[in-house]
């Protein structure tokens, strides 16, 4: 599993052998359950067990900001903060034409949609500061001027670096410097 090195896993493999069998395959249920049971939100893309996410459903958010991030780690990233009040987009990864994926994997063209669609004031691309994240955001900014203002969060984030292992003052401040993209 992503993140969880050989001596990690053989402890974990360990502390589960050593489970009663009730408590394994309770454990077992539940993974499965996770598995058929959430989705992604129709409108966002954020994992959801719901049609629309906890978010999207919020009636307090502020309809007119859309921050854009690769993935869901990244908005719960983001969410950490507590400086954002918008709305999410989880494009589902970023452009990469070296491991074959162009923006029609993504959901860039939803994304384009639901900005010409609605009455947004902002867009915020919070993508990875790395070639596949300023690829994905030149090509997003692009798209989405004719309808709206584009920023792109501040280089507050070493270059190369995943948005999910940043802590929350960085992210804040990234949020909080981010520029328009011209």
């Amino acid at each position: 599993m992503p993140g969880i090195g050989p001596r990690t896993a053989q402890r974990l493999a360990l502390h589960l052998l050593r489970q009663p069998e009730e408590q394994i395959r309770s454990f077992a249920d539940a993974l499965l359950a996770a598995r058929t049971e959430v989705g992604h939100c129709q409108t966002c893309h954020h994992l959801s067990a719901e049609p629309t996410c906890e978010i999207c459903r919020n009636p307090e958010r502020a309809n007119g900001q859309i921050c854009v991030v690769a993935d869901s780690r990244d908005l719960l990233a983001l969410e950490r903060t507590r400086e954002f009040s918008g709305h999410y987009h989880v494009l589902g990864g970023l452009i990469s034409p070296m491991d074959g994926i162009g923006p029609d994997l993504l959901q860039i063209s939803s994304l384009v949609k639901r900005v010409a669609a609605n009455n947004t004031e902002e867009v915020i691309l919070a993508l990875t500061p790395s070639v596949e994240g300023d690829t994905t955001s030149l090509y997003v900014a692009r798209l989405l001027k004719p309808f709206t203002r584009v920023s792109r969060i501040a280089y507050g984030l070493p270059v190369g670096s995943e948005l999910e292992y940043a802590d929350d003052v960085t992210l804040s401040r990234a949020l909080e410097g981010r520029r328009s993209m011209e």
